[in-house]
């Protein structure tokens, strides 16, 4: 008779996947001791497909590239006559080609563009570049000093040389001694994925409502009769036509959960939209959602995006005055801060503490 003793109780070796959440540590690409250090986004394609397939980043980086050029820029004459003539790669403006820069560091972080000049050192053209070809170098103390620009083929060996003056040159969000700006990408990566994941399983989801998956039990194991079976049913699912059998010659079931089986995925979508918005910084509301409860939230959310945009276009006009000598000043679209001052004058005493106008009551 076998022993039903307890303390013969084996444990398994299966790997646990309960793991404490971590974090990879990083540091900056500082400067080697070499006479020229280089650096490539090797990311670029990465980022650049994200950006493209995925609807929310698309839309977000192009909202927030379209903001921040405002209703265009504003400047003198003088510079006017200079911007007017520069074309990028034949059909483009100044405005576009900044608003293709814009766009652009916001998906690898750094924008190029090859700064033209005439024999006179007159500004004559800015014409963006692939930012995935372009390699930055820098001196033993960290400075600028020259880009290497790939070919069109690729090929190693093959890439045209430029001095510092020769491109301009936009980072987004450097960090202590980078040489380079951060992508907006590489941090919301993991909320793209949970998103989109979530928003693939539901599809797919969907689409067993509508084509539901059948379990035949065949009443033979021959492999022709199964096949024949096989090829007779799928044709007629495909079609949406009836069967017709011998009675007693098989028995199917319908695969099915029931709708309150799993988890709801529209909870965590909506949940992982809202992080993604968040993180980039961008209102639900400047994409005419409607992720604020109400007005005064979406008027504060709002102002914040506007001094975020603000200090971004001041940004710009910044390195668009010393790297190609051009005084520009971009306009904001459109500002709510004098509608919360009014909004705040309507309200009157009713929404002020009474602790600030009893406090010097009897003295």
């Amino acid at each position: 008779m076998a022993e039903n003793n307890i303390n013969t109780m084996e444990v398994g070796t299966l790997t646990s996947d309960n793991r404490d959440f971590t974090v990879q540590s990083e540091d900056t690409d500082g400067t080697s001791n070499q006479k020229i250090s280089w650096w490539t986004n090797d990311k670029w394609k990465q980022q650049y497909g994200y950006s493209q397939q995925i609807a929310e980043l698309h839309a977000a980086i192009n909202a927030k590239a379209t903001w921040v050029m405002g209703k265009g820029l504003k400047t003198d004459t003088d510079t006017r006559f200079i911007i007017d003539t520069i074309r990028g790669i034949g059909k483009d403006t100044f405005n576009t080609i900044l608003e293709n820069m814009i766009r652009t560091y916001y998906i690898g972080g750094d924008s190029y563009a090859e700064i033209i000049r005439d024999d006179k050192g007159i500004l004559t053209n800015v014409k963006p570049l692939n930012t995935g070809k372009v390699s930055i170098g820098t001196n033993k103390q960290g400075i600028i000093v020259k880009y290497k620009v790939q070919t069109a083929d690729g090929k190693e060996g093959k890439a045209m040389e430029f001095e510092s003056e020769e491109i301009f040159h936009l980072s987004r969000n450097r960090v202590a001694d980078q040489v380079h700006g951060t992508s907006v990408i590489d941090s919301i990566e993991n909320i793209i994925l949970a998103r989109n994941e979530a928003i693939s399983d539901y599809r797919t989801v969907m689409h067993r409502f509508v084509k539901p998956q059948w379990k035949f039990r065949l009443k033979t194991d021959d492999p022709t009769e199964i096949a024949a079976y096989k090829a007779k049913q799928d044709g007629a699912t495909g079609t949406g036509q009836n069967v017709y059998e011998p009675f007693d010659s098989s028995e199917s079931e319908i695969l099915s959960v029931s709708p309150n089986a799993t988890l709801n995925p529209l909870t965590w979508i909506d949940s992982q939209g809202d992080y993604f918005y968040e993180a980039v910084q961008l209102p639900q509301i400047i994409l005419g959602g409607s992720g604020e409860f109400t007005e005064a939230s979406a008027k504060i959310a709002y102002l914040a995006f506007q001094q975020n945009i603000e200090e971004e276009q001041l940004f710009v006009e910044e390195q668009v005055g010393m790297q190609l000598g051009l005084a520009i000043e971009l306009e904001f679209p459109a500002s709510l801060e004098n509608e919360l001052l009014s909004d705040k004058a309507k309200d009157g005493p009713q929404n002020i503490d009474s602790s600030e106008t009893t406090a010097g009551e009897g003295q």
